[in-house]
């Protein structure tokens, strides 16, 4: 019996490829079942830079089998696949093999879903063209089982991975001194592309705070202003610990002494539960001090979009695992809608025309307490988004000393922050990641996943009108609830 193709009793019989995965780890994994009478084994190969999962296509015949896995001599049966119990009361998986021309979807009753097997199939997800606005084929309603199903194997796979997981293998953590200068330690942030760094007290000799975009927004809205907390001259000499003491007493808020962070050894899902209960978009990973002495270390700024992209790597050979991420927008209580969308209870969405000026989105972005302002033109069309990262490019320069937040315009200002990562003109910026409501949770979740993603903002297709914005808080909120 050959690897390519496993006799069947009548030729007349069809043969369809088939891939079983073993997500469980092992030194070798070989599969065993009813398809080969119970006495060949067939030797499954590790997964490339994921070699806990094992993978293997055959060629099997149409109808009903069962089978198990050998992993390191020990017969074993996947507990997340279907199962059956034979005769002498084994447990075995099993599966229901048809011809892919008929297979039901992996959304379905064919009986795939949800196992440790695949058909063979293009079942590739692409975003939809937004200028044609043509529709991907509707997937069928999933059951509430299902859904339950989906959220409790995402809730396994944050309890039994860690932090440590998120850590790359190189790369670099920027820490500053409390007793830097306000106006040097922005200029660092803009320098090194970042929009928060931890903060380290050399006195008290622990980590103490974060410093981000937000406490520049405040900075620059008071500069100028009666009863301002500081001057421009004085960002020169102002350290950021007299800011924060400063920052606390002006809006009377109690000052945080100690920074929130997790373990290299917490769970995902005690870091996911920290950033949401928190508020926050990034926390540090730090080493405990195992005794007196034992000066901590910055192993990673970890975020929700970190801990997304581990979990696509994990159930990516395996997506009929979870059928609930192949669900569309319209059909799930996720994001945040307009009231045309969603239904008169909901709030007008957070955005501005780029002709408004700059001191109204500081404004918009700090009494919304959100992290991002869609950008529109004339017409209502989206054209970019304005963020609270994008603010730290006044530090350029000293751009903050020269341009006065009611004179200069949205637009102005992100044309004065323009890179090579961003468009000109009146396209769509490029930072603007737009999708349909008829878009699958899955399109959304690629795109958060990606490096200083945060946020998918749903548009109407062609006119580009502003229907929704869905971010990354708002997946984990859905996933884990």
């Amino acid at each position: 019996m050959s690897r390519e193709g496993i006799a069947c009793k009548s030729r007349n019989l069809a043969l369809v490829p088939t891939t079983f995965i073993w997500p469980h780890g092992g030194a070798q994994v070989l599969l065993c079942g009813s398809f080969t009478s119970w006495l060949t084994t067939l030797p499954m190969t590790p997964l490339e830079n994921c070699p806990t999962v094992f993978q293997g296509t055959f060629n099997l015949p149409v109808g009903y089998h069962e089978y198990k896995f050998i992993v390191d001599g020990q017969w074993r049966w996947d507990h997340q696949g279907p199962v059956a119990h034979d005769l002498h009361g084994n447990v075995n998986n099993c599966v229901t093999v048809k011809i892919p021309e008929l297979a039901s979807s992996p959304n379905g009753d064919g009986g795939t879903s949800g196992s440790n097997m695949d058909v063979d199939q293009n079942s590739g997800h692409h975003m939809i063209d937004l200028q044609d606005g043509h529709q991907q084929p509707r997937p069928q309603a999933i059951s509430a089982g299902e859904v339950e199903t989906s959220k409790q194997r995402l809730a396994e796979f944050l309890l039994n991975h860690t932090a440590y997981e998120l850590i790359p293998e190189s790369g670099k953590v920027i820490v500053l001194d409390v007793m830097l200068p306000v106006k040097q330690a922005f200029h660092i942030l803009y320098e090194q592309g970042l929009t928060v760094a931890p903060l380290w007290d050399s006195e008290r000799q622990q980590f103490v705070g974060m410093l981000s975009a937000s406490d520049f927004i405040i900075i620059l809205r008071q500069l100028g202003n009666l009863g301002s907390m500081l001057s421009e001259e004085e960002l020169d000499t102002h350290t950021i610990a007299v800011w924060k003491d400063e920052k606390s007493t002006f809006f009377r808020v109690r000052r945080q002494r100690h920074l929130i962070s997790v373990g290299p050894d917490d769970s995902l899902r005690q870091l996911t539960d920290k950033l949401l209960m928190n508020e926050v978009a990034t926390l540090p990973v730090l080493t405990h001090a195992a005794q007196d002495g034992f000066v901590p270390q910055v192993l990673h700024l970890a975020t929700l979009s970190d801990i997304l992209k581990c979990m696509l790597r994990h159930f990516r050979h395996v997506p009929s695992w979870l059928p609930l991420l192949l669900q569309p927008l319209y059909a799930l209580p996720l994001g945040t809608w307009s009231p045309e969308v969603g239904g008169a209870n909901c709030r007008p969405l957070a955005m501005l025309r780029a002709s408004a000026p700059l001191s109204a989105a500081f404004s918009l972005l700090l009494q919304a307490n959100v992290s991002a302002l869609p950008i529109l033109d004339d017409n209502g069309s989206l054209i970019d988004v304005y963020t609270r990262s994008d603010i730290t490019s006044l530090a350029r320069d000293r751009a903050y000393a020269t341009v006065h937040l009611h004179e200069i315009t949205v637009g102005q200002a992100l044309q004065m922050g323009q890179d090579n990562n961003r468009t000109g003109g009146s396209s769509v910026g490029t930072r603007c990641h737009m999708c349909l409501r008829s878009h699958t949770l899955r399109d959304v979740i690629e795109r958060l996943a990606t490096p200083g993603v945060r946020r998918v903002i749903c548009v109407e297709a062609g006119s580009r009108h502003v229907e929704g914005i869905i971010s990354l808080r708002d997946v984990f909120r859905f996933l884990t609830s």
